[in-house]
């Protein structure tokens, strides 16, 4: 069940006004005065669920977090729909990318919903406003954490919003210095916000915990990592769901794994017109299986299909293997089931993320998929504190335990741990990463950030597909000051 309802607030992205139909607009710059508004409780709580709400545009992070990768192809009907994801799957992608530019507006979107509470944070005072603005920090944290992942070096601006017209004094900051203020945020969220929230799906000391860590382990930073991921795992109130088989229906959504879960609900928007504007998962459907007709699924549109290289990394017995990755010719020749074959046909559909019949009723069921997004599990973070104790060389007796943990919960048993260290135990630790969290979208970020990309991704150009481009239009509506990302 969903407790919290994102919603829709007025806001301008970064300099260009972004519609599904790419079309430019004249922009008014919108300043309403801060004596007409945050003058209550309530108005902050309304401005905090319009921050939310950009959370759900990140569904085509994912998607391309894994089509980006060598864990899935971009599939589809053909070799020409949606073109911007085809062209990111064959590394061939421009500055011209529609998806690439809607990502840029989107996670802008988000970071002005968060400032323009943060630019009137002390008009007034109220019991609770510090859990308020530790949640407009972490999601200010978590949008420029998308940003800087896809293209690096990004104007950072804090405690306001970016009006248009304000692009003639912006520049890109170092990365480095965006890092620096997504630290401060998480740290004030960690300081304010307590484990457990009244209403679920809110923001977490667990959450901003799990992001910081995070964060320092994309910089290297791995003593920082482990120290805030330890904290987590010895403190916090997660753990591990008994069963991996039913972690990713919709009716076990915010359990006990789930640090931070992005809300979906089954309401329609307005259609495929603007994609963002509906309140369902639309990455569901777009891994949905072609013309399917049988039983437990729904069809959708076959992009986002796993590789057989992605099949062949579980182990023979991995019993995880059936909960993630659908085999559709074995599926189909149990059941009865039927199907059609798209573009990059593979066999193989995300399992996890695929819909389920019933999940939604309401208007188009692509577009209405009510299954949340379990952006950070429990299992990610103690692969991810493993890993920085690791490399780190920390303490690989630690970082084995971690492992272990998961591949116990995984295998049900103690035969299958891992005794290895250094870096023997880093590769069980990237081979873990990837069966475990196949399908949900941290596949490729993982491999650039880890130096390994150029040698696992087809097309792939060390020096060069380590960032996406920013947006051509981005870089004209500031008088071309800006320069273009290495190799674009």
């Amino acid at each position: 069940m969903k407790n919290i309802k994102y919603i829709i607030l007025s806001s301008v992205a970064l300099f260009a006004t972004i519609s599904c139909s790419d079309d430019f607009v004249d922009v008014e710059p919108a300043n309403p005065a801060s004596d007409n508004y945050f003058n209550t409780e309530q108005d902050y709580q309304d401005a905090l669920v319009g921050a939310y709400d950009l959370l759900q545009t990140t569904y085509q992070n994912v998607l391309l977090g894994e089509i980006a990768s060598d864990n899935t192809l971009c599939g589809g009907e053909s070799a020409t729909d949606v073109p911007g994801f085809q062209q990111i799957d064959d590394m061939i992608h421009t500055s011209s990318n529609s998806q690439l530019r809607a990502i840029w507006g989107w996670m802008f979107a988000g970071v002005n919903r968060a400032n323009f509470i943060l630019e009137f944070q002390d008009n007034i005072d109220f019991d609770g406003k510090e859990n308020i603005l530790a949640q407009a920090r972490f999601l200010r944290a978590y949008y420029y954490f998308e940003l800087v992942k896809w293209f690096g070096d990004v104007p950072l601006v804090v405690d306001k919003r970016i009006l248009f017209g304000e692009q003639n004094d912006l520049d890109r900051t170092p990365k480095e210095a965006v890092y620096a203020q997504i630290e401060l945020d998480l740290i004030y969220a960690i300081d304010n916000l307590p484990y457990t929230q009244t209403q679920v799906g809110r923001i977490t000391k667990g959450s901003a915990e799990a992001l910081l860590g995070k964060a320092y382990l994309y910089q290297d930073k791995f003593g920082a990592a482990a120290l805030v991921l330890e904290n987590l795992i010895d403190n916090g109130p997660h753990d591990l769901v008994t069963d991996y088989t039913t972690l990713f229906e919709n009716d076990n959504e915010n359990n006990i794994e789930s640090v931070f879960e992005v809300q979906y609900t089954d309401q329609e928007g307005a259609g495929f017109e603007c994609l963002q504007c509906s309140e369902g998962n639309v990455a569901v459907g777009f891994n949905g299986i072609r013309n399917y007709n049988g039983p437990l699924f729904d069809s959708g549109f076959s992009f986002n299909v796993p590789t057989q290289e992605a099949v062949d990394e579980f182990e023979s017995d991995d019993p995880r293997f059936e909960t993630a990755i659908l085999d559709i010719e074995a599926w189909a020749a149990s059941t009865g089931a039927t199907f059609g074959t798209g573009y990059e046909h593979t066999g193989y559909y995300n399992r996890k993320y695929i819909a389920r019949k019933g999940d939604s009723n309401i208007g188009d069921q692509n577009l209405t998929n009510p299954n949340n997004y379990r952006a950070i599990r429990f299992a990610d973070v103690l692969l991810m504190a493993a890993e920085a104790l690791n490399r780190g060389s920390i303490a690989d007796d630690r970082a084995q335990n971690y492992l272990n943990r998961v591949r116990q919960r995984a295998f049900g048993d103690m035969n299958h741990d891992v005794t290895v260290s250094g870096t023997a135990l880093t590769e069980a630790i990237y081979h873990e990463r990837r069966v475990e969290l196949v399908g949900e979208g941290h596949r490729f970020f993982d491999l650039v950030r880890t130096g390994r990309a150029a040698q696992e991704i087809d097309g792939f150009i060390a020096g060069k597909h380590e960032l996406f481009p920013i947006p051509q239009i981005e870089i004209e509506l500031t008088g071309n000051r800006w320069a273009q990302n290495p190799g674009y």
